[in-house]
């Protein structure tokens, strides 16, 4: 299984302001702190604030955070949100589809894995967020939430 570029990045802004929770950060600080593209971050950021796991605040003093508490935001839901399909074959053209057991066994495998996503919360993979904080270069980050693993595994936020 492979995620596109784009669930990466989702992922990495999530993470990035649950590093710092409440507070504003720009899309150039985000940037920044993971080496990426800015256009590409942009395109990220509209759509998570869509979806609503995103709050944009406007103007001089403006930037994104969390629309949500870190233990609402499902990671199978995000994946879900974020990826355009998951056909890990094309079997529609294939002449051996209708006896072939491929299919059956790689649609296993993904509701697996998907299933292991939603099992985790933002807030779950926080669990070392002062290193995580130090590896982005951030020095204001708060401090680490109570633990807890699974606390949002059975929200699933829309979108």
């Amino acid at each position: 299984m492979r995620l596109t570029r784009y669930t990466d990045y989702a992922m990495r802004v999530l993470i990035y302001l649950a590093v710092r929770p409440g507070q504003l950060s720009s899309i150039r600080e985000i940037t920044r702190a993971y080496g990426v593209s800015q256009s590409h971050l942009m395109k990220v950021v509209n759509d998570l604030v869509n979806a609503g796991y995103l709050t944009s605040v406007r103007g001089r003093f403006g930037g994104i955070r969390l629309a949500r508490d870190p233990r609402e935001i499902n990671v199978g839901a995000v994946v879900r949100h974020t990826e355009d399909g998951f056909e890990l074959v094309d079997c529609a053209d294939c002449v051996i589809a209708p006896a072939c057991g491929l299919t059956g066994a790689l649609d296993e495998a993904l509701a697996a894995f998907l299933a292991v996503l939603d099992g985790y919360s933002l807030h779950d993979l926080m669990a070392q967020r002062r290193s995580v904080a130090a590896l982005l270069g951030m020095s204001d980050a708060a401090p680490p939430p109570a633990r807890g693993r699974g606390s949002a595994a059975a929200a699933t936020p829309a979108g």
